[in-house]
């Protein structure tokens, strides 16, 4: 069969320039010639966007931990609010006593003071509402966690030592910044 005719051919592309190509490793490697770090904008192009790349990843790890210690905080601030409720009903708070005693006090002349257990804010802030919205708060940091490990775990499948050493350091330095005495026993899961 005769391709001649095939001969010469540029098989559509002209004179377009189609600039460097990003490199992506199977295997580990310390190159960092046409790195593209997670998406193809994020391009290593020199020592200087390579080093500008790697304190950004250290930065990027470690807000993970700032994100851990946030829903932490929240969940232990969640948790004491919701246990608030138990206290006032075991002592005779807003669910037992008020309503009965607002009723005597504005039978007798004295105006009922709105403070925490009033009964006008029965309706809003009761126990069941609260756990409500919290839950729905601490699923939503949870989502944040699970999506910021994912990307972490992206920036760790790059193959590159030294980026894998940048995931590293900023694991360090974010427990070092908001860990708060929590045990440094964590999974080795990406979430």
């Amino acid at each position: 069969m005769d391709h001649s005719m095939h001969m010469g051919h540029d098989m559509g592309h002209g004179d377009m320039d189609m600039g460097a190509q990003c490199n992506m490793n199977m295997v580990f490697t310390w190159s960092s010639e046409n790195l593209c770090i997670i998406f193809r904008w994020w391009r290593i192009t020199g020592p200087l966007s390579f080093l500008i790349s790697l304190v950004l990843i250290v930065l990027l790890t470690a807000g993970y931990e700032g994100v851990r210690s946030v829903t932490r905080k929240y969940e232990a601030a969640h948790n004491q609010w919701l246990n608030s409720f138990h206290v006032a009903s075991a002592t005779g708070g807003a669910e037992d006593g008020i309503i009965g005693q607002s009723i005597a006090n504005v039978s007798e002349g004295i105006r009922p003071v709105s403070g925490e257990r009033s009964p006008l804010l029965a309706g809003r802030d009761n126990r069941a509402a609260v756990a409500c919205r919290g839950r729905i708060m601490l699923a939503a940091l949870y989502a944040i966690q699970v999506f910021y490990s994912f990307f972490i775990m992206l920036l760790f499948m790059t193959y590159n030592g030294m980026v894998m050493l940048a995931v590293t350091v900023g694991a360090f330095v974010g427990y070092l910044a908001f860990a708060d005495g929590t045990p440094a026993a964590k999974s080795v899961a990406c979430h």
